[in-house]
């Protein structure tokens, strides 16, 4: 795996090559997922990349009716919401992604502990290609 400087860009790159990476402190051992150039724990610089397995729990989510003008544009609205939550990974650290089949307008049949599994959203093409970070129910 090629060395890539912990930033923004970096995991963004990883992303695009459908790969959920982390860091992990080769001091404590403590992980991080967005990566962090500094361990928060003992706030040691000698940190590694780590590729996350991509599973974990749902651990809080919500269910967003008006959201921001890049969702409105993919067609979410008041009749078409989404839902985004925080996921618990099996490495340790949560991140919050999209949550991508379940059934927003019954939130109530969205149980928090399901076990999720990663799915990337691509959007767009050519120069402006993004991925977007989601899970799923197993």
């Amino acid at each position: 795996m090629p060395e890539r400087s912990f930033s923004d860009i970096s995991y963004n790159k990883y992303l695009d090559e459908e790969q959920l990476m982390g860091s992990r402190c080769k001091k404590c051992g403590a992980t991080f997922t967005p990566p962090r150039a500094i361990c928060k724990k003992c706030h040691s610089q000698e940190l590694e990349w780590i590729q996350m397995k991509g599973k974990g729990k749902l651990a809080a989510f919500t269910c967003i009716y008006i959201g921001p003008p890049f969702m409105i544009a993919e067609g979410y609205n008041r009749e078409n919401p989404y839902c985004t939550g925080v996921i618990e990974l099996e490495e340790g650290p949560k991140i919050c992604a999209r949550i991508e089949g379940v059934d927003p307008q019954k939130p109530e049949t969205i149980k928090i502990g399901i076990p999720l599994t990663i799915k990337f959203l691509h959007r767009g093409e050519g120069e402006i290609l993004k991925t977007y970070l989601a899970f799923e129910p197993v």
